[in-house]
């Protein structure tokens, strides 16, 4: 997992959350993705069992790469089978699940970024005595799910302290870019802006065309003056930023971030970003299929019945350098 570094550590009502290192959360658009990985022989021997991993990724977004890493990771450490599937449709990624209890698999761990089409098939999975945990999103629907436990920031939290932190480098408006549609822990992170700095707008803009994106943001910048931050959800659309900033000659529109990927981390040590809030999407990949399998070995649950908080934390120029060495080794 990751490595004991300086952090900066987030205060907003009190409540201090400090933890560190990866990239983050949710997209729009895109094919099912589906792998199978074998784990026997890995650090666990051979436990004989089969984990899904089921998750709303949009193919090409790279902030997967490490949610995979880490669960095929523990898969190899448990010796287990892990089945991965993937998309972004709400409805796809039910049947998903469905197609997981029809293969009569030893654990499920989802995403939860759409409750409401996803919780009635999570129940079925329980019904059918497979244990189901959560991670990512859905923080606040997790135990209306029956799931174990659930892994993932506080997005709410996350976004109030973004919020805080533009207010204080001199945001007289951000603009707050929501990538997909529906998705609560997106929904949830501009929230959080907004609480803290009143003055923000959203945007919606469809994650899984990255033209798209640039074109939209420009045309925003062009059109209202007083935006002079963004805050992208996403590593892709920050990227998409830096060059909508450029496009409609805003020198003055400075960019931060939910989650990183290689180009936007190089892209804070750069200057060009100017801090990214981590989640640590790798500690989440591997701890949703350990969870799984301390659960079917020894009954073992983690959190007490809350979730287990993964984040969020700030990287930024003071701490990149810290960072970087192993942006990459996370998405192995």
């Amino acid at each position: 997992m990751t490595p004991t570094r300086a952090r900066r550590g987030l205060t907003v009502a009190g409540v201090v959350a400090v933890v560190a290192i990866a990239a983050a959360a949710c997209s729009g658009g895109g094919a099912t993705n589906t792998t199978s990985t074998g784990g026997g022989g890995g650090g666990g021997g051979n436990s004989g069992y089969t984990f899904a991993m089921i998750t709303h990724e949009t193919p090409g977004d790279t902030f997967w790469d490490r949610i995979k890493a880490g669960a095929n990771q523990a898969a190899k450490d448990t010796g287990s089978t892990l089945k991965y599937s993937s998309d972004p449709d709400a409805a796809k990624q039910a049947v998903l699940i469905q197609n997981a209890i029809d293969s009569k698999v030893d654990g499920i761990a989802t995403t939860l970024v759409t409750p409401d089409a996803l919780i009635p098939t999570i129940k079925k999975a329980i019904a059918a005595g497979i244990p189901v945990d959560t991670f990512n999103s859905g923080i606040d629907f997790f135990q209306q799910a029956g799931a174990l436990t659930h892994f993932a920031s506080n997005e709410k939290l996350a976004g109030q302290a973004a919020g805080k932190r533009a207010a204080a480098a001199g945001a007289t408006k951000i603009l707050c870019t929501i990538q997909q549609s529906g998705s609560v822990a997106l929904e949830d992170r501009c929230a959080g802006v907004k609480d803290t700095f009143p003055n923000t707008e959203n945007l919606q803009v469809n994650g899984a065309d990255d033209a798209a994106v640039t074109t939209a943001i420009q045309a925003k910048l062009t059109e209202d003056k007083s935006i002079n931050w963004i805050v992208t959800l996403g590593a892709p659309q920050a990227l998409d930023s830096i060059k909508a900033a450029q496009g409609a000659g805003r020198a003055d529109v400075k960019i931060g971030t939910f989650d990183t990927n290689p180009d936007a981390a190089q892209a804070v040590q750069d200057g060009k970003i100017q801090w990214f809030i981590d989640q640590q999407p790798y500690l989440q990949g591997y701890m949703a299929i350990t969870q799984l399998y301390l659960y079917k070995k020894n009954g073992n649950v983690l959190g007490g019945g809350q979730a287990v908080l993964t984040g969020p934390s700030f990287v930024d120029k003071t701490n990149i350098a810290q960072v970087m060495p192993f942006i990459k080794n996370n998405t192995r």
